[in-house]
């Protein structure tokens, strides 16, 4: 089965964020959900993730309504279920309980097999000056591929 590179990027990641560990997760979707994603109607720009009870869930990604479903149409920023093995879970939850760590989903993408995949990334917030050198890093790597 073919499958075309849809690839959803949470861009606003790496600047906010020092990005630590990283996981390539599953997710619990209805059909709809999937068939939306799938035309371009996903955004995780501003969605985060968190522990409710023993569960990892995406909170605040957008998927829009599909096309002209009137049957069934669902929630579009509804808390969505991430599937993790139990030891990667626990671990990601004892890293959470120091200062100023967060999960965030950095890119949604489709697998070979067709499954819809999310990346996660245990995060540290940056500071202000770190945005800022993050931005002259860019600047400069920038100037280099046009020289070069």
């Amino acid at each position: 089965m073919a499958t075309s590179p849809i690839e959803v990027k949470n861009r606003k990641a790496e600047y906010e964020y020092h990005l630590l560990d990283s996981y390539t997760c599953g997710m619990v979707l209805m059909g709809s959900e999937i068939k939306s994603i799938r035309a371009g109607g996903a955004s995780i720009s501003e969605a985060f993730c968190a522990f409710i009870g023993d569960e990892l869930v995406v909170r605040n990604m957008q998927i829009n309504p599909y096309g002209t479903n009137v049957h069934y149409v669902h929630e579009p920023k509804r808390d969505r279920k991430l599937l993790l093995q139990r030891k990667e879970l626990d671990k990601l939850k004892r890293k959470l309980k120091d200062a100023g760590m967060t999960i965030v989903p950095v890119r949604l993408f489709f697998a070979v097999n067709g499954f819809a995949k999310m990346e996660i990334a245990l995060a540290k917030g940056k500071k202000t000056f770190d945005k800022r050198e993050s931005l002259k890093a860019k600047d400069v790597k920038r100037d280099m591929e046009r020289e070069g």
